[in-house]
C-alpha cells in the first residue's frame, strides 16, 4: 500500500485477488463461516490479509478523500483524509481489527453506514465495489482470467 493512500493512486489489484477478497468478505457479511474459511484457506492468511487492506483503501480513502469545497481545500477536506487514513492505520497495526474478520467486519460496517442509504443493501454495494475493482483488474492486467 502507498505511503500517502490519499494523493498516490492505488495499483490495481489482480482479478484472481479482487474476486477472493470479495468471496470472503459475502461470506463473512452473511455469516457463511464455511465458505469464509475455505476462501482463507485457499488464499492463505498473510495474502488475504493484504487483498482486504487493498479492499478497505479501495472503500475508505475516495470517500474521505473530498479535496475541495468549491474548488479549495477546506479544514472538513483535510479532516475526512485524515480519518480515513487513521481507520486504515486502525485496520493495518490495531490488534482488534488487524485480522481478516476484524477488517471485513469494518468494511462492512463502513460500507452500511456510508455508503448505503438508510442502511440500505451492503451486498448490493460490494458488488458494485467489487465490479468496479474488477474491472479495472482486468484492464490493468488483461492476460489474468477469473473463475468466479
Amino acid at each position: 500500500m502507498p505511503e500517502n493512500t490519499v494523493t498516490a493512486p492505488l495499483a490495481p489489484m489482480k482479478p484472481e485477488d479482487v474476486a477472493a477478497a470479495f468471496a470472503y468478505l459475502r461470506a463473512r457479511l452473511i455469516g457463511d463461516i464455511d465458505t469464509a474459511g475455505a476462501v482463507a484457506d485457499d488464499t492463505g492468511p498473510e495474502q488475504l490479509h493484504r487483498l482486504l487492506l487493498d479492499v478497505a483503501a479501495r472503500v475508505f480513502i475516495p470517500v474521505t478523500a473530498e479535496d475541495d469545497h468549491d474548488g479549495e481545500p477546506c479544514a472538513h477536506s483535510f479532516l475526512a483524509a485524515a480519518l480515513g487514513r487513521l481507520l486504515l492505520e486502525l485496520l493495518c497495526h490495531g490488534e482488534c481489527l488487524a485480522s481478516a474478520p476484524g477488517i471485513a467486519a469494518t468494511i462492512t460496517r463502513f460500507t452500511e453506514n456510508i455508503l448505503t442509504d438508510e442502511h440500505g443493501d451492503v451486498a448490493d454495494v460490494l458488488r458494485q465495489l467489487e465490479a468496479a475493482g474488477m474491472k479495472q483488474a482486468m484492464e490493468a492486467h488483461p492476460a489474468h482470467r477469473t473463475t468466479a
